[in-house]
């Protein structure tokens, strides 16, 4: 079984250059990875110096393998079906895992979306305790403040890694009880945006289709917003997984989600097996 265990940022150098040697773009390496493309970049780059061999030429048209690159492929693909043969034998045996494990996460996530799942892993790995730190604050995961971040962003720093979870809708709402006051469609000026605070940028009801609204209140909380709206305060944008769980909201013409950011799950160093991250 790969005659030796491997030392784990060998197999993780492997794993990228799998990923783009598959894809043909660092891009598209990075989606398959669930990681930033700059970081498969700058993972490629250092794994080349490392070798000191050019694995990839850089063309226009994508990453093509070079001839040293191509010798590799077979060779590591056998690595692959090794390691992950490895991850089904250790991981069988997760259940005897036990400790603390500190997670910080913004509240509306466990709230409206990831408890569930929290439930599960607890079901699955019974001894395991688990610590949440609810924040939208970030925690210093190099000092163990806390052991694994979930964040909402579309650039996790460089310097933590992980892998994205995925990426999340928003669409406009507003309570059924508001919207027999308001006409969205004939009289949409009669209603008004529920805002978050003064110095937040409200890119996003630039480009909505109530863009001429005026803002009536500041909320900084997504929990409280939406519980604004449930209680006829305007209309605001949310989280779909947040929003269309309410049967006292609805969402606005024209009721189209729209792509917003991406959810994270960050640490300061973590192992990967095969396709997979565990991260403990």
């Amino acid at each position: 079984m790969i005659g030796a265990i491997m030392h784990r940022m060998d197999w993780d150098d492997l794993r990228f250059f799998l990923a783009v040697a598959r894809t043909g773009s660092i891009r598209a390496g990075a989606e398959t990875l669930g990681v930033n493309h700059s970081t498969v970049s700058r993972r490629i780059n250092a794994y080349e110096k490392k070798l000191g061999v050019r694995l990839f030429e850089r063309l226009p048209t994508g990453y093509v393998l070079t001839a040293a690159g191509e010798d590799m492929v077979a060779s590591v693909e056998r690595i692959e079906d090794e390691v992950a043969s490895l991850d089904r034998q250790v991981f069988g045996q997760d259940a005897q895992l036990n400790g603390n494990l500190r997670v910080t996460m913004p509240l509306p996530l466990v709230l409206h979306l990831l408890m569930p799942d929290l439930a599960k892993f607890s079901e699955t790995y019974p001894g395991i305790e688990l610590e949440l730190a609810l924040s939208y604050e970030e925690f210093n995961l190099t000092k163990r403040e806390a052991d694994i971040a979930i964040r909402i962003t579309n650039n996790p720093p460089e310097h933590l890694v992980g892998r994205k979870l995925m990426q999340y809708t928003t669409a406009v709402y507003a309570s059924t009880a508001y919207l027999t006051k308001h006409d969205p469609v004939n009289y949409p000026t009669t209603m008004n945006w529920i805002g978050w605070d003064a110095m937040y940028d409200h890119q996003w009801i630039k480009e909505s289709s109530y863009s001429d609204l005026a803002i009536h209140h500041q909320i900084n909380d997504a929990v409280a917003q939406l519980e604004a709206a449930k209680a006829g305060m305007g209309i605001t944008q949310l989280p779909c997984f947040m929003g269309d769980k309410e049967s006292e909201l609805q969402r606005l013409p024209p009721g189209i989600p729209a792509p917003s950011w991406s959810i994270w799950i960050l640490t300061q160093g973590f192992t990967l097996y095969g396709s997979s991250a565990r991260i403990y």
